[in-house]
């Protein structure tokens, strides 16, 4: 598996991943168009990727402007492989390399995502209007957090 910085060139093997995942889906493909995939990418913050194969198999990118994790999504064939970890990972370390201000995810109820949320120290503040949860991850959390892996 190769982890790097997410490129533009990448947008469309991101959307078929996109597609792929069975949860968190989009009602119309259309929703997320790649001209926001790369306004995410080129102005907002920063994007990685996964590979195998020269193949895309997961990314995430975290918007810097809103504090916000704006996609993390892996191939379900790659899933419980590590690589959303290692995605989660390299954003949120380079999220909190640049601020220490909170960061803020919105994931469906009731999904492996939230779980995962859970297990990498994300703490539940509520529920947006959507249904969506709501969590939070504070600098001090994710210190810990990795803290407690070494």
């Amino acid at each position: 598996m190769i982890f790097r910085a997410a490129e533009l060139s990448d947008i469309k093997q991101m959307q078929v991943v996109r597609h792929l995942v069975k949860e968190n889906t989009l009602s119309s493909p259309d929703l997320v168009p790649d001209k926001d995939v790369a306004f995410y990418l080129s102005e907002k913050g920063k994007g990685w990727v996964c590979e195998v194969n020269d193949q895309l198999v997961g990314f995430s990118i975290v918007d810097l402007k809103d504090k916000s994790v704006w996609a993390l999504f892996v191939d379900p064939e790659f899933a419980e492989k590590g690589v959303g970890k290692e995605l989660h990972r390299l954003m949120i370390e380079w999220y909190f390399d640049r601020t220490k201000d909170k960061i803020v995810l919105g994931t469906a109820p009731k999904t492996r995502a939230e779980y995962f949320y859970l297990l990498q120290g994300w703490i539940q503040t509520g529920i947006y209007p959507n249904g969506e949860i709501k969590f939070e991850l504070s600098y001090e959390n994710w210190t810990l957090k990795r803290l407690s892996r070494v």
